[in-house]
């Protein structure tokens, strides 16, 4: 590739935030909620947002192939091989249509099944995620630029995230019977993959349906903080799937 991870990522936050601004200005708006074919919700802040991260990319690699949420929802997926960038433009739009902030813009980048590069934006928290899988994650937020690492479990228990707005929690209770728990928080969007990144939690146990735009970026970042995400079976989370969904899975840090 003639780019440098450290030269493209910070081309990717760009694209990141030039979507988050987007993003906002919708937000401050009483936008209208429309209905994809699975039923799922959409807003004019998914499909600006995309437009911009999609023209980005083509700028910064026009030889790599983009899924992203919105085109694949329409039916538009390109064919991929060992080297895509998976796109979610505003992952969590239900906190979107709620307005409680944790709504992400999330990009990133898949070579040979796994996630290398990622970025995750919460726009409306000010807080951004990214990383390079083997030279590291940081946040951005109102304090500046500082590297984030994943925590040992502390000795009084795990601090478990969860979905704010899917969740079953009978199975998830069934999951974490015989550990040792000492906090539970929700959040929504990516965000939870990114609290274990930096060290705010210790695990993620998503025991429903996800879509590999979803998490890729995240993943990215959790994966350059230290952490693992791995199937229920123990082997780790690929992507590039026929389909392009998910196995339940285990986002851990050490």
């Amino acid at each position: 590739m003639s780019h440098s991870y450290s030269q493209m990522l910070d081309q990717i936050i760009a694209a990141a935030r030039s979507a988050g601004a987007a993003i906002l200005e919708i937000y401050a708006t009483d936008f209208d909620v429309s209905s994809k074919v699975d039923a799922s919700p959409v807003t004019a802040a998914d499909e600006r947002a995309e437009a911009i991260i999609l023209d980005a990319l083509a700028a910064i690699t026009p030889e790599i192939p983009v899924i992203s949420e919105e085109a694949a929802s329409a039916g538009r997926i390109p064919h991929v091989d060992h080297r895509f960038w998976l796109v979610d433009p505003l992952d969590g739009t239900k906190e979107f249509i709620s307005r409680n902030g944790e709504f992400t813009v999330n990009i990133a980048l898949i070579e040979n099944n796994q996630p290398v590069l990622g970025v995750v934006l919460a726009p409306a928290l000010n807080r951004l995620f990214a990383g390079v899988v083997g030279e590291g994650a940081f946040i951005e937020d109102a304090t500046g630029r500082r590297a984030i690492h994943c925590r040992a479990a502390p000795p009084e228990g795990l601090t478990v995230v969860s979905s704010r707005s899917h969740g079953d929690a009978e199975a998830l209770d069934a999951f974490l019977a015989g550990r040792k728990v000492a906090a539970s928080v929700n959040a929504g969007s990516s965000l939870k993959l990114c609290l274990i990144a930096a060290g705010e939690a210790d695990m993620y146990p998503r025991l429903g349906r996800t879509m590999e735009w979803d998490i890729a970026a995240g993943h990215a970042v959790l994966s350059a903080a230290g952490g693992r995400v791995k199937t229920l079976a123990g082997n780790e989370l690929s992507y590039g799937k026929d389909g392009l969904d998910n196995p339940h899975f285990v986002a851990t840090g050490k």
